[in-house]
């Protein structure tokens, strides 16, 4: 198995008490695979990658990439943020080449290789601009560049659409499955969008609410490019769609449920 995790559960101190964000989760994700992660908001979804990527670490359990126990970031695997994480005083082709220097990769083949990846998500004329002068699309591209650059095995997407227009974040979906199809890399995604994980998931991992389960593990075998309009794809959406619905709805009844004990405490000291 490429990544593997087993038994794996967070819990955060927020004093005077304990909160587990995730509790038990195992699963594997093949070498080559797409792999989605979709669940209610809240539910730890984004907890789960930063623990994959090495940027957080499990209250117990094991995260294995290649059989080897993650406890700090690998080289082989890199990540793609939400929010872009652009160093502002860098410029496009700098901030590709940024992972390339840190493992001490001279100019010229740095030069090289950012050259080539800019040129695959169309920025090669824009190299010398500085994040402030980008679109977000064109900044997630520079994301999604600089996680290819140091040629990873495993690429994590941290909601990578979810900041820009839909527009742009329909071609940048595109982009992605083509890379994925050519350089056959393991991705992980986290994402609310459903349609964007039916059209890009070789499987649909769907988290339970908080403290977030595995619900179900969806197979998508849908032949690519994937129509939603499709029936196959209608269906399929309208199945995991019912499962996070029913996540909602038990979220809410236990926070009711929650209300009516501290209430019946009140009263409780009310009457004595």
């Amino acid at each position: 198995m490429h990544v593997e995790l087993s038994n794996v559960t967070k819990v955060y101190s927020d004093p005077p008490q304990l909160i587990t964000a995730l509790h038990d989760i195992s699963f594997q994700v093949n070498q080559g695979e797409f792999l989605c992660i979709v669940g209610p908001s809240g539910c730890g979804k984004s907890t789960l990658l930063r623990m994959i990527a090495g940027l957080d670490t499990p209250s117990s359990g094991e995260i294995r990439f290649k059989g080897d126990l993650v406890t700090a970031p690998h080289p082989k695997i890199s990540m793609v943020f939400q929010t872009f994480a652009l160093l502002p005083w860098r410029t496009v082709i700098e901030n590709v080449e940024f992972g390339l220097e840190v493992q001490g990769l001279g100019k010229k083949e740095r030069r090289i290789v950012s050259h080539e990846l800019l040129e695959m998500v169309g920025l090669r004329e824009s190299e010398n601009l500085y994040p402030k002068q980008l679109s977000g699309g064109m900044k997630q591209r520079v994301g999604i560049a600089r996680a290819l650059a140091v040629d990873p095995e495993v690429v994590l997407m941290d909601e990578a659409f979810s900041a820009i227009d839909e527009f742009t974040a329909e071609a940048l979906r595109e982009e992605v499955a083509e890379i994925h199809a050519e350089t056959q890399k393991t991705f992980l995604l986290v994402t609310h969008n459903l349609p964007e994980a039916i059209e890009l998931a070789d499987r649909i991992l769907v988290l339970s609410s908080r403290p977030a389960r595995i619900k179900s593990i969806v197979p998508i075998e849908l032949e690519r490019p994937r129509s939603p309009t499709g029936s196959e794809f209608v269906s399929i959406h309208r199945d995991i769609f019912a499962l996070l619905q029913a996540e909602l709805e038990n979220s809410i009844m236990r926070h009711r449920l929650s209300e009516l004990k501290e209430l019946q405490k009140l009263r409780d000291l009310e009457e004595r």
